[in-house]
């Protein structure tokens, strides 16, 4: 994995493939019109996530911006399949979901789709270029839990509060107690 950018870094987006996911022809047209006014051209600008299968299975990308919100397979499905999809690079995307309605179970459902963020339409260019930014510094590692494939839904650094309830990590623990009592015998 990556190291995390630095603050002080400078981050060119002039070069990003982009694909912007979006069945409104507006919607569609803003965000792409967003995106270039801070130099990310829009490669594939797809009105549904039909459209945008296609592609993502031929075409490696760098950012999908995607609406929450659409006729047949919606934001969180084409998000969710893409993670679920096994195909390298593209299930490792940063993804930016947008809403028009942000409720708290929207936006707990694209967090558990796997998107990294999302973004409340109408939103500014500002705000749009602070979430890339945002994504690009995120070095949450992506985790693959029992039906969730995507970034560490965990923003804070150390550990979870209370008991560890991860069977993996239990075993690990009972392991590395084991392995240290095993170490201290054998050392005599």
């Amino acid at each position: 994995m990556a190291d995390a950018l630095r603050e002080s870094s400078v981050i060119n987006l002039t070069g990003a493939v982009t694909m912007v996911v979006d069945d409104s022809h507006f919607g569609l047209d803003i965000t792409s019109s967003a995106l270039l006014g801070f130099g990310i051209k829009t490669r594939y600008a797809c009105h549904s996530a039909a459209e945008a299968q296609e592609i993502l299975r031929d075409h490696p990308i760098d950012l999908l911006v995607v609406d929450s919100e659409m006729p047949d397979m919606d934001g969180y499905g084409l998000v969710r399949w893409l993670r679920r999809s096994g195909l390298d690079p593209n299930a490792f995307v940063p993804v930016i979901m947008t809403a028009a309605h942000v409720r708290r179970s929207k936006v707990i459902e694209a967090r558990d789709c796997g998107a990294n963020f999302i973004i409340t339409k109408p939103f500014s260019a500002a705000s749009l270029l602070e979430r890339i930014v945002w994504v690009a510094r995120d070095s949450r590692p992506f985790l693959e839990v029992g039906d969730y494939f995507g970034p560490d839904r965990r923003f804070r650094p150390g550990e979870a509060p209370g008991e560890e309830r991860r069977a993996d990590m239990i075993r690990k623990a009972q392991f590395d107690a084991e392995k240290t009592v095993s170490d201290q015998g054998g050392g005599k």
